[in-house]
This record gives C-alpha cells, sequence and structure tokens, in this order.
C-alpha cells in the first residue's frame, strides 16, 4: 500500500514539474527578441565575472 502511495505522488510531482516547465516556455515564447537579446547579455556577463572571480576566505577571529 504505502509503495503505492510513493508512486502516486512521485507521478503527481512529476506532472507538477512538467507543467511548471512547459508554463515557463510558453512564457518564454511571449518575450521579443530584444528582451531575449538583453537576457542572454546579462547572464554572459554574469557567467563571465563569476569564472574571473577568487573566493579566499580568511579566519574572523586572528590569532
Amino acid at each position: 500500500m504505502m509503495e503505492h502511495k510513493q508512486t502516486n505522488t512521485e507521478q503527481q510531482q512529476d506532472s507538477d514539474f512538467e507543467k511548471a516547465e512547459m508554463d515557463l516556455l510558453k512564457e518564454g515564447l511571449k518575450r521579443s527578441y530584444k528582451e531575449r537579446f538583453l537576457m542572454t547579455t546579462r547572464l554572459y556577463k554574469i557567467q563571465k565575472t563569476m569564472e574571473k572571480a577568487v573566493i579566499t576566505h580568511q579566519p574572523f577571529i586572528s590569532k
């Protein structure tokens, strides 16, 4: 009985994820080419910035 309940909830989650994905795709198609271009360039700039970032860690309390 528990296995049936788990698969039922898993199927529900899968269908929810598929619906959310389709909603995002439909919303994306409503955007103009200019909006898509601006978003892509923004993401590209963020990616380049993150590639150059150097993370250093210093202890908060110095001895």
